[in-house]
């Protein structure tokens, strides 16, 4: 992810069909995604990268290694009007980056429970439901359970996609 992509990221992170699935539910404004972008960038644990469909830049994965280090918690999205299909080749090319390129011996990855097209999508990806925090998630509104994901490299089945 450059600057360049700061925008485009932000419009879809804002999506309301996105955003209802997030911990943070407000509107970010521009500023504020700057500053996190600041932040992130900095951070050597962190790696931000925006998926690619053909040349079309179609969602965000970030993958945040842990102390424990070889072990990551991941994030993603798509861009509301990404082509069928598009979810898995991310995934994928996302775990492809993780145990490929930064060598991670786990990836974790969380859903709040009222998530099920996240939940699917994991377990269609090959991870593993390690367990439920109940009423973890307090969004303003209610509390929520989150359903919490693990892939070890051993379990990971490479595929080549294409992220940058």
């Amino acid at each position: 992810m450059t600057p360049g992509d700061l925008e485009r990221v932000l419009e879809w992170r804002n999506h309301p069909d996105v955003r209802r699935y997030m911990y943070t539910r407000h509107e970010i404004g521009l500023r504020e995604h700057r500053a996190w972008f600041a932040r992130s960038t900095q951070d050597p644990s962190k790696r931000l990268m925006v998926f690619d469909v053909g040349d079309m830049p179609t969602g965000f994965v970030s993958l945040a290694s842990c102390s424990q280090g070889r072990i990551a918690d991941w994030g993603f999205y798509l861009s509301p009007d990404a082509p069928r299909g598009s979810g898995r080749e991310l995934g994928q090319a996302a775990l492809d980056c993780a145990f490929l390129e930064m060598e991670l011996h786990k990836v974790c990855g969380q859903a709040l429970a009222f998530n099920e097209k996240s939940i699917r999508f994991h377990k269609r990806l090959g991870f593993v439901q390690e367990g439920l925090l109940r009423d973890q998630h307090f969004d303003g509104c209610g509390f929520h359970s989150v359903v919490c994901f693990g892939m070890l490299r051993q379990e990971w089945q490479p595929e080549l996609g294409a992220i940058n």
